[in-house]
């Protein structure tokens, strides 16, 4: 089973990297986990962000496999506590047939083709972040999951 972050664009060296780095190698003690960054949309300046959506989206759904388990990180999407995404990923990881992909979004969120392409969505926040700092926080909560479900001292209820 693999475990991948599909995300758009790289980000700006620094503490958020570091952090994602810290977890993304923690990670590797439990799960195979990889991260698969889709360029930022060329000339993005000179499209509207209806067109750079739809460039985005394309890309996402060009860089989803068959077979993948597909979640977006979407701040409407279902909530949970750091337990019951534990649970959720136990579920995920037991069903899902080969990886299981969660796509965070251009600036601009998703487009309309790659909702209807992938129905599922979770939330970490009903709060923004940006495209920096999700990426270590998802990471931590994935490790987090990890560590639950292994009954380790990480998580403290």
């Amino acid at each position: 089973m693999k475990i991948v972050l599909l995300v758009v664009g790289k980000t700006d060296a620094g503490p958020w990297d570091d952090a994602f780095k810290t977890y993304s190698d923690r990670l590797a003690h439990y799960v195979q986990f990889e991260t698969e960054v889709i360029p930022d949309v060329k000339k993005g300046k000179n499209l509207s962000v209806a067109q750079q959506k739809e460039r985005e989206g394309e890309s996402i759904i060009s860089a989803m496999q068959a077979g993948d388990c597909c979640i977006l990180l979407d701040e409407r999407g279902k909530s949970f506590t750091s337990a019951g995404f534990a649970a959720y990923i136990a579920k995920k990881m037991t069903s899902a047939p080969r990886r299981i992909v969660f796509v965070i979004g251009g600036p601009y969120g998703f487009s309309r083709a790659v909702y209807d392409a992938v129905p599922e969505r979770i939330s970490l926040s009903e709060m923004t972040f940006s495209h920096q700092m999700i990426r270590p926080i998802f990471a931590e909560q994935l490790y987090r999951a990890m560590t639950i479900l292994r009954n380790e001292p990480y998580h403290h209820e």
